[in-house]
């Protein structure tokens, strides 16, 4: 037992790990993020029907970026520190509501959903952006707890005692539009900066855009769609594996120059910590992501 209550969780964490940590008396919050972009209500449906025991939900568009006018769709003047689809709140506003549902900084935060980690990575990427270092994606999300006999429940949200989340100094870095820009002019150098895109292909490629205005990529970029992160278990692939598979994807590129990026800075976040797994560092988010890049028709767009 000694061993779980000093071991911190920074990247992923199995289900064996996460039950041992429950039966300790290590504070602990753990975070449900399921969601569907098609129907934004769908996440919250799925988790009052099932989640894991004192979960706190954390909805991608409420709670995982910043608020938007119902009447232009918009984000709320000062409430943004980026632009696209999903854009940021602040670190301040992010940090209240984290205080607001019980975090504080001395916690294990484990964040899962059933999606492939496509969401619950976004909340992984904030809370290293506001400073804490101990977060853990659930490996195999809601699907591994209940193959594995993990316990679930159904109904609301436990609600916790508030607690102080103090910001810290960031530990992922954000990459805005200007920089993307003034990068792309440097990205053919030798030790340039090099944007990886996690979109589909056939999005990629732009051939198909069910999302955004325009259709492509940033000139430059490599893709690489996240779901390649994981195997057939929902499981993200071994270590040596996803190492393999992002160097031959850089071929000799700097992985400290990497800028990753999808539609809206959401899917981006499973090849940040894939990278991370592989043993290549912690890669930058370009949050704003296609979304934002598009929707200035001065910025150059490349196709196929």
């Amino acid at each position: 037992m000694g061993l779980h209550m000093t071991t911190t969780y920074t990247t992923l964490i199995q289900v064996p790990e996460l039950k041992a940590l429950q039966a300790s008396r290590r504070p602990l919050m753990v975070f449900d993020c399921s969601f569907d972009l098609a129907e934004p209500a769908a996440g919250e449906t799925q988790f009052t029907q099932t989640h894991i025991p004192g979960a706190v939900y954390a909805h991608l568009d409420r709670h995982l970026s910043a608020p938007k006018d119902p009447a232009t769709g918009r984000p709320m003047p000062g409430a943004a520190v980026n632009g696209g689809r999903h854009p940021l709140p602040t670190r301040a506003a992010f940090a209240a509501w984290l205080g607001s549902v019980g975090l504080s900084n001395t916690m294990q935060a484990v964040v899962y959903d059933r999606q492939g980690a496509n969401y619950c990575g976004r909340l992984w990427w904030m809370l290293k952006w506001v400073g804490m270092e101990a977060v853990a994606v659930l490996d195999g999300g809601l699907q591994a707890w209940q193959t594995a006999g993990g316990a679930v429940q159904s109904g609301p949200a436990t609600v916790h005692p508030a607690a102080n989340f103090t910001l810290a100094p960031e530990l992922a870095r954000l990459v805005a539009t200007e920089t993307v820009a003034n990068d792309l002019k440097r990205a053919a150098q030798p030790g340039g900066p090099t944007i990886v895109d996690a979109r589909g292909a056939p999005r990629f490629r732009g051939e198909v855009e069910p999302l955004d205005p325009v259709a492509g990529h940033i000139p430059g970029a490599l893709n690489r769609p996240f779901t390649d992160n994981l195997g057939p278990d929902g499981r993200f692939k071994p270590a040596a594996t996803l190492r393999a598979e992002f160097d031959a994807l850089l071929a000799g590129r700097d992985p400290a120059g990497v800028v990753h990026h999808c539609g809206s800075g959401v899917s981006a976040v499973p090849n940040v910590l894939a990278m991370e797994l592989a043993g290549l560092g912690r890669a930058a988010l370009y949050a704003g992501s296609w979304s934002e890049w598009c929707s200035d028709p001065s910025r150059p767009v490349a196709q196929g």
